[in-house]
């Protein structure tokens, strides 16, 4: 069985460590973890590793975030991918810090990568992981703390975070969605 996990995010320095770039850095550590390395391949960089006979394609789309659906059908299609064995890894602003939600569809809520994601797979019904970024900023200050730094509070706890999500990632490509939910959604 092939899965396809999705981190995304925006490439260029000038996005490293971002808020909105968390999609990045849960992939990253969970390809460290494994001795995986990333290539750079058509829409994005992709690394490849298998779990208890499950092959996992981990890609980080280079469509930049508001085009990440044409990365995610290129690599359903070339991998012969069905919908349900792809997870999505995305910063979410609606929870706290840390915080980790699997959900098996849903609206992309503001989300740019998540609403082109849907319009270009015609669906909403694809598993997605929301890891909280927190919400605070003024009015009007979104998108300056999206696309700013962790703060040091958030960065003593990013590592156990980062690697939560990565054991989430593994139990929905063994366990599947509703076991890893019913697991992980209450922590």
């Amino acid at each position: 069985m092939k899965y396809l996990i999705v981190g995304l995010g925006n490439v260029g320095h000038e996005y490293d460590g971002t808020r909105h770039n968390i999609g990045f850095r849960v992939l990253d550590a969970f390809a460290k973890a494994s001795n995986i390395v990333f290539e750079d391949k058509r829409y994005g960089f992709v690394g490849k590793t298998s779990v208890k006979g499950r092959q996992l394609i981990l890609l980080k789309p280079s469509t930049y975030m508001n085009l990440s659906g044409n990365a995610v059908r290129y690599w359903m299609q070339q991998e012969k991918i069905p919908l349900e064995n792809v997870l999505i890894i995305v910063d979410d602003l609606a929870l706290p810090f840390g915080a980790l939600r699997l959900k098996p569809n849903g609206s992309d809520a503001g989300h740019n990568g998540l609403k082109h994601i849907a319009a270009t797979l015609g669906t909403q019904a694809y598993a997605r992981l929301r890891f909280g970024i927190g919400n605070d900023f003024p009015r009007g200050g979104q998108v300056d703390f999206v696309l700013g730094q962790f703060g040091e509070e958030d960065l003593k706890t990013m590592d156990e975070r980062v690697a939560l999500a990565g054991d989430i990632i593994k139990s929905f490509c063994l366990a599947g969605i509703t076991l890893t939910m019913n697991q992980y959604n209450k922590k």
